[in-house]
């Protein structure tokens, strides 16, 4: 029998997206509903002085205006331990609990009506009077007295510095050497699904309809802040149209939402604007890196110290693996890593696709290049010469690494070998002509997970866990997996995600989802089937006919007069992460076009190579890999967010002025895969594929611009003015 695993099957809710039956957050309306809008402070620090709501709440079919003066005292109880996503360091802002104002786009108020246009207009006449106070807006300025993390005890806290030898005696020592700095600035994620979230109470118990990467985290995060039992909250999300980590974490409207409907007594909907969306959430923090290599007179690495400033809020530590790339890429015998946080007065980031790790690779994969020139070194050749046989910070063999093949695969595809040896050596037209590579590897993580698997009368079968979809394929994967562990026809499994009713499974990031999740499906599947077979030992698998197998089932429970049989299981990590390191790799190709004299720049090729374990799905794979390619397209040419310093507010957020990548910007792009089972994180040879993706592509391309030009760029996104050498 042919397995589904491995097969580009079709996205099973595919039909009901095209045909636009798939409920998003928004699309629910219980009877009853209000509507919410957000008022956003105007400053970026200080407090209110006075809020005038007497127009606003004249206004025809207004409820209410909810602010820190009428507004409930919530409990905000602390989460102990705190979670994955959430800072380790500083409290959550605190939704109307007071008159602080933080940064600029805060929410200080909420306008609530019966009708969405007649909350905006209440909340466009809402008058602030404000006691402003000097911000720290400015990036540069808050650099200058950037600090080391504060140390916690939570777990999945991040260590801020990294050590391995004398890497500075080493670099002094090294006859061949880069010391270069780069900068990258804010990004922001620009789902097309806008976050929003509907609140309904039922005497004390809580419904929220929220976009939501994580329902249980939701329905705890939400408990603790009104004090409430986490069973006494709902939590449901059955699709998310995009998020690439921006819903991983309960964000204040979330809580706000919830406010309101306790208030007004009634379901309140609250969906922030697109503009209020580039506050009212995280976004990709704005860092500088400071990278240094020493090699040796061949390019063997002799020294790596990597240098990280990264911006954070003031009420918030946010940290992120940026100093990791530097300290598992690459074969080097001394590392020395610092990673500081520049506090200001801005809401705080959080994830956005490969966090801190695509950030950190960044920087390594550029000043790689740097170095290869240094050497007299092919790009390519230089990063082979440094082939890291092992994890050598964590001192552990890896689970599996098939980097050497990305490599070989991606050259001969793209045709490596034809890359000009000098800047500005290959012309078409007018087109300089230019040629660039990157590695690219991201850690592979397992957490707990349960699923509940339904043997139903007619031989078909339910699975079900709290899982998430986003859009890379969670629906039609794991009905893959159940579908080969009881050997039944695709369309004989229904999954159902997304409602923390159900069996508790970990945030949809981090590339985790098919490692845990999946490993919790397989194993409810099989106990499942061996449950069947213990009934009664005629169940076999009536040779390759799965819908033979689906009659079998049926029978069976018929003979022994059941409605159903069911298994629940959870699937837990063991020991593997201490006795492996753990990651995914790839390599990045790039080809760009440059017009000489008007700095116009095409992204002719792209393709990606990946080593991420065995692909449940190469349909659905190679669509991840394509969008994260995209996105790393943008992180290199046009996505920037651009802070007024002295207001302390975001310029550009709207979806006119902050650039996102369109189809003109790239004419071609490739995903491939390299075959590998890596069965030491889990039963289905899975590492996880999202993350990974965007890693590696910016510095492909930056490094092919400079092939193309003989001009280094060290600061994204890269511009006209930074080709002619303008800025």
């Amino acid at each position: 029998m042919k397995n589904f695993i491995g097969q580009p099957v079709d996205r099973v809710d595919g039909p009901a997206k095209v045909r636009g039956k798939a409920c998003y957050t928004a699309d629910v309306h219980p009877p009853g509903l209000a509507y919410g809008v957000i008022v956003a402070a105007a400053i970026a620090k200080g407090h209110v002085v006075r809020l005038d709501t007497v127009a606003a709440e004249a206004v025809p079919g207004v409820i209410s205006v909810i602010h820190h003066g009428n507004a409930p005292q919530l409990a905000y109880a602390p989460m102990e331990p705190r979670s994955m996503v959430d800072p380790k360091v500083g409290e959550a802002l605190r939704i109307f609990q007071d008159d602080a104002v933080l940064f600029s786009g805060q929410p200080i108020a909420l306008a609530v009506a019966e009708e969405p246009e007649q909350a905006a207009q209440a909340a466009a006449l809402v008058r602030v009077t404000y006691a402003a106070e000097a911000a720290n807006s400015d990036f540069a300025r808050a650099s200058q007295t950037a600090r080391p993390p504060r140390q916690s005890a939570q777990p999945w806290s991040r260590p801020a510095e990294l050590r391995r030898g004398d890497a500075d005696a080493a670099f002094a020592a090294a006859p061949r050497r880069v010391d270069a700095s780069y900068e990258q600035p804010a990004e922001f994620h620009c789902a097309i699904e806008p976050h929003g979230t509907i609140a309904r109470w039922d005497h004390d118990h809580l419904t929220l309809w929220d976009k939501t990467q994580w329902v249980d985290h939701d329905r705890t995060a939400i408990a603790h802040v009104f004090g409430i039992p986490d069973d006494y909250v709902r939590v449901i999300c059955p699709f998310v149209g995009g998020a690439f980590g921006s819903a991983l974490r309960a964000w204040p409207h979330v809580a706000a939402a919830a406010m309101a409907s306790l208030l007004v007594n009634r379901p309140v909907q609250l969906v922030p604007t697109r503009r209020q969306l580039f506050s009212a959430i995280g976004y990709r923090p704005q860092t500088v890196q400071r990278l240094r290599l020493g090699a040796g007179e061949d390019g063997r690495l002799t020294a790596v110290i990597h240098e990280v400033v990264a911006q954070t809020s003031v009420y918030e530590e946010y940290t992120e693996a940026s100093i990791e790339p530097s300290a598992m890429l690459y074969a080097a015998p001394t590392l020395r890593a610092d990673y500081r946080l520049a506090p200001m007065n801005v809401n705080t980031p959080c994830p956005m696709r490969a966090p801190g790790i695509v950030t950190g690779n960044l920087a390594v994969e550029l000043a790689m290049d740097e170095l290869a020139e240094t050497c007299g070194l092919d790009p390519l050749k230089l990063r082979l010469r440094n082939y890291a046989e092992s994890d050598a910070q964590k001192r552990l063999p890896w689970s599996s690494k098939s980097l050497r093949q990305c490599y070989a695969v991606g050259a001969e595809r793209f045709g490596w070998s034809q890359r000009p040896a000098t800047a500005s050596g290959r012309r078409h037209g007018r087109w300089l002509i230019g040629y660039g590579m990157a590695s690219a590897l991201y850690p592979a993580h397992r957490a707990p997970a349960s699923a509940h698997a339904e043997l139903r009368a007619d031989g078909t079968v339910a699975v079900t866990s709290a899982a998430g979809d986003m859009g890379p394929g969670t629906y039609t994967a794991m009905t893959q997996v159940a579908a080969d562990a009881l050997a039944l026809p695709i369309a004989a499994v229904h999954f159902e995600l997304g409602d923390s009713l159900l069996p508790s499974a970990p945030a949809h990031g981090g590339s985790m989802t098919m490692a845990s999740v999946g490993s919790a499906v397989h194993a409810a599947c099989q106990e499942l089937r061996t449950k069947a077979q213990e009934l009664d030992q005629r169940v076999r698998l009536p040779g390759d006919d799965r819908l033979a197998m689906q009659r079998a089932y049926a029978q069976l429970l018929a003979r022994h007069r059941l409605d159903r049989l069911t298994a629940e299981t959870e699937a837990k990590p063991g020991e593997e992460a201490e006795r492996y390191s753990i990651c995914a790799f790839g390599a990045v190709f790039a080809e760009v076009r440059i017009d000489p004299d008007l700095a116009e720049l095409r992204v002719a090729r792209l393709l990606g190579v990946y080593a991420a374990g065995r692909i449940i799905n190469p349909k659905t794979a190679r669509s991840q890999c394509i969008g994260g390619m995209v996105g790393g397209l943008g992180m290199a040419l046009t996505e920037q967010g651009l802070w007024d310093d002295r207001l302390g507010r975001l310029m550009n957020a709207s979806l006119a002025d902050y650039l996102m990548p369109v189809n003109a910007d790239l004419q071609s792009v490739e995903a491939l895969f390299v075959p590998e089972n890596d069965r030491h994180l889990g039963p289905l040879g899975v590492k996880g594929l999202a993350e990974i993706a965007v890693v590696g592509v910016a510095p492909a391309i930056v490094n092919a611009i400079y092939n193309a030009t003989g001009r280094r760029i060290r600061s994204l996104p890269v511009t006209p003015d930074k080709i002619l050498g303008l800025s």
